[in-house]
């Protein structure tokens, strides 16, 4: 029988206890862990509320820990549960420096847990089709990827707005199409960031070994109301695929969608799935742990690399300058 504790009570927690119970392990959630406490969240209604860390990390009873707090507590939390022999699904970013991404990964080798780092979108349909596309090799040579992530402000927070702790559009919103771009066109080499504005779009350029590139597009500023809305687009030497996603910011209601193949042989729409992305992604989770396994979709030397582009596309936008990547 598995035990859940879920640490943290944001958007993201809300997210996970809806997951965990949509493939049946709402009632498994023994623990909602947060400094300031609060009623049970949707989807785990047996859920203790607790303040400290420490009596969920020393009941032996707790397998899994779904960690959704603010990114500057990700590496003590993630360490610590990883020493107490926890299996970790980490909320993305994994952390705020490369180096402490690197603590993480070397404390979850040498832990009876498994860690996984959370980038949900590697469970979203439509990338999935993407990739499936990608892998076909039916576009040839993949020479450029383009992913846009754009969305309304966020809601007032405690942690977000500070860049110092979120790490701002780029570390905490973008990263996820930085993640995308190196599943597909493999390591990152440079990044160069600009904006026309200070409070506009963020365009960020990846060169990568190769020779292939990456563009992002990344955005909060957009009207209250905007539906969030993402897409990924693949050219190749031989074709393009692409999608766009619209709906709600944490897609915990997915809703079914297509994306578009042009080739040689034409232009073709093609439908994808309708789940949510992150059931998708708690259910995967949950077998690498019954299998002791690698977590092989979302590795965590992925989502360093992933933070390492970030930061980079960061230090970019404030010096003006290409940056290199540092992977160590």
């Amino acid at each position: 029988m598995v035990t859940i504790a879920i640490i943290g009570r944001g958007g993201m927690a809300r997210a996970h206890a809806r997951a965990w119970s949509e493939i049946g392990f709402g009632d498994a959630v023994k623990y909602i862990c947060s400094p300031h406490g609060g009623d049970p969240l949707e989807g785990a209604p047996r859920a203790q509320s607790v303040t400290d860390l420490d009596v969920v990390l020393r009941d032996p009873d707790v397998d899994v820990v779904s960690v959704c707090t603010p990114t500057p507590t990700h590496a003590d939390i993630a360490i610590r549960s990883l020493l107490a022999g926890k299996n970790v699904l980490l909320e993305k970013p994994i952390a705020l420096t490369v180096a402490d991404a690197l603590a993480i990964r070397d404390v979850a080798a040498q832990s009876a847990g498994v860690l996984m780092v959370a980038h949900v979108v590697r469970f979203f349909d439509g990338y999935r089709a993407l990739r499936s596309v990608s892998d076909s090799g039916v576009l040839g040579e993949l020479l450029v990827v383009r992913a846009e992530r754009i969305s309304p402000a966020p809601r007032p927070s405690t942690w977000w707005h500070d860049e110092s702790k979120s790490g701002g559009v780029l570390v905490d919103f973008s990263i996820h199409d930085f993640d995308q771009l190196n599943l597909f066109l493999g390591r990152p080499v440079s990044v160069s960031a600009r904006r026309a504005r200070a409070d506009g779009p963020v365009e960020v350029a990846v060169d990568y070994e190769g020779g292939a590139s990456g563009q992002v597009l990344g955005f909060m500023g957009m009207a209250p109301g905007f539906s969030f809305s993402s897409s990924l687009e693949l050219l190749g030497s031989r074709g393009i695929a692409d999608h766009r996603y619209a709906g709600a910011l944490d897609a915990s209601q997915a809703a079914g969608d297509s994306y578009r193949l042009i080739t040689p042989d034409g232009v073709e729409t093609r439908s994808v799935g309708a789940s949510n992305p992150y059931a998708r992604q708690a259910e995967y989770f949950l077998e690498c742990v019954r299998r002791g396994a690698e977590p092989e979709v979302s590795p965590t030397h992925s989502a360093i690399a992933a933070l390492a582009v970030s930061l980079a596309a960061r230090d970019s936008l404030n010096s003006g300058k290409s940056v290199s990547v540092a992977l160590e």
